[in-house]
């Protein structure tokens, strides 16, 4: 019994020992094999994360690529559609865009339809995208109509006279009676000159003021000029102080197309048959050329005497007060009229001496 507690008692420390040895080897071993295969796997982890993820330049060249694809796209896209608007805005007038456009716009919104609710997914998607490209354009050609309407409204108040009537009605007892005598001012009634040692300069063109106090008793008087109210008016005081010039129209009043200003006879609320209208440039300034008396235009020169010479044929119109003046100054097919008149009177007087000769041979 005693030999078997001495026996134990040596071997159980041996084996612990064995056992503790074992536990260390198997430890080492394990950590070897580990750090061997650390840097395999990081070198993985590594390489793979290489792969998966460009570099910064890489990805901010592509997406400097696709916003320079989308912005071209969108300039392109910009570009064609306002060289559409300009060209139907060139081309066609609102109306003929408006009628030219209104069965589309109208079957737009007519045709499109709903997608049941039992319809599949694609189908919604289809209807969608049906729907989407008749509506869109539409709808844009909608905003162009309204945009071009207000555009337009804008513009017409600029370019058209600022009244349909620009002068008063006429009194009763004058109406068929006496013509409206329509009188340009530049270089018609008086000559504006700018020279750099004493600026700008006006000058009245000699005979005008016989010529307005005159015929203030035959005709209604109108000063119609393409310039400024702040122009017209100070200077109508001044060309004009006793006022034989009834009614004065600055700029305001003229219509504006292509570029230039023109006096529009219509909107003097006068009947066209009995408007003359007198000007250096009266074909080149008004819409009714078969209204205008043409007169030379004053360049300051010292021996003019157009508008006193235009007074004899001025008078006689308004002592024989034709019913329609129109078809008198169309016979003068655009010749100076003073001059034409002056021939034809001498040639009137001599038939009418060569009539009286025979009237007294034949006694």
């Amino acid at each position: 019994m005693a030999f078997f507690v001495a026996l134990r008692s040596r071997l159980v420390p041996r084996l612990l020992k064995l056992r503790c040895l074992r536990t260390s080897r198997l430890l080492s071993t394990e950590a070897a094999s580990s750090s061997k295969a650390a840097p395999g796997l990081s070198h993985s982890l590594l390489s793979d994360l290489h792969h998966q993820l460009p570099p910064p330049e890489a990805a901010l060249a592509k997406e400097r690529k696709g916003l320079k694809f989308l912005s071209n796209v969108f300039f392109w896209a910009l570009t064609g559609a306002t060289a559409a608007v300009g060209y139907t805005s060139y081309a066609y007038t609102l109306d003929e865009v408006n009628q030219k456009t209104k069965a589309f716009r109208e079957s737009a919104f007519k045709t499109t339809q709903q997608p049941s609710l039992h319809s599949s997914g694609i189908h919604k998607y289809q209807a969608m995208l049906y729907s989407a490209a008749f509506k869109v354009p539409a709808r844009a050609i909608d905003m162009y109509l309204e945009l071009r309407e207000a555009v337009e409204e804008q513009v017409k108040g600029f370019a058209e006279p600022l009244s349909e009537k620009l002068l008063p009605d006429m009194h009763p007892a004058e109406q068929n009676v006496i013509h409206t005598l329509v009188l340009d001012l530049n270089e018609t009634l008086l000559y504006t000159d700018w020279k750099r040692e004493r600026g700008w300069r006006t000058f009245k063109r000699p005979g005008v003021d016989a010529f307005l106090e005159h015929l203030s008793k035959f005709y209604e008087i109108v000063l119609y000029s393409d310039q400024m109210d702040a122009y017209v008016l100070p200077v109508c005081e001044k060309l004009d102080p006793n006022y034989y010039i009834r009614y004065r129209l600055a700029r305001n009043a003229t219509k504006y197309e292509n570029g230039k200003r023109y006096r529009d006879l219509s909107k003097l609320n006068r009947d066209p048959k009995r408007i003359l209208y007198i000007s250096g440039n009266a074909f080149d300034t008004s819409l009714q050329p078969e209204n205008c008396v043409p007169i030379k235009p004053y360049k300051l020169e010292s021996d003019d005497t157009a508008l006193v010479d235009l007074i004899p044929f001025l008078e006689y119109v308004a002592r024989n007060n034709p019913a329609d003046i129109r078809p008198v100054l169309a016979s003068y097919e655009r010749k100076d009229v003073a001059k034409e008149f002056l021939e034809r009177s001498i040639e009137y007087q001599k038939r009418m001496q060569g009539q009286r000769q025979g009237r007294l041979w034949r006694r």
